[in-house]
């Protein structure tokens, strides 16, 4: 009883997500064919109607992305300015000691993110 139960679930979940499947793939292929519309195109109202639709679609597109690149403008530049990143040089610097050696000192500069020295103030 209870594994004929548990075939009847297993069965009733496969037909819905099979039913739904089917059915969300075949209403995301239904295109029409501009020439199929029950308006005629050609008559003055269904005309300026397209026209204003292209005109406001390619307007209004064009203010979203505009917003959307300064939005992510603005973040990348917040952000850059909160990058705790060091960058270090180290060069060597050869001296000579009181008692005559000679040795290599290194000497650590901190660079920018396009290698220019960063002046300590």
């Amino acid at each position: 009883m209870a594994q004929s139960l548990l075939l009847v679930k297993i069965l009733s979940k496969f037909l819905v997500v099979t039913v739904s499947g089917a059915a969300l793939l075949g209403s995301g292929c239904a295109t029409t064919n501009p020439e199929t519309r029950v308006t005629n195109p050609s008559q003055p109202g269904p005309a300026v109607g397209h026209a204003v639709g292209t005109a406001v679609g390619a307007v209004g597109s064009n203010v979203v992305g505009a917003v959307v690149g300064g939005v992510e403008g603005a973040a990348a530049a917040t952000k850059s300015t909160f990058t705790n990143e060091h960058r270090i040089i180290r060069t060597w610097r050869t001296e000579t000691t009181a008692d005559g050696r000679t040795i290599q000192v290194p000497v650590e500069i901190e660079v920018d993110a396009n290698g220019r020295p960063i002046e300590k103030k």
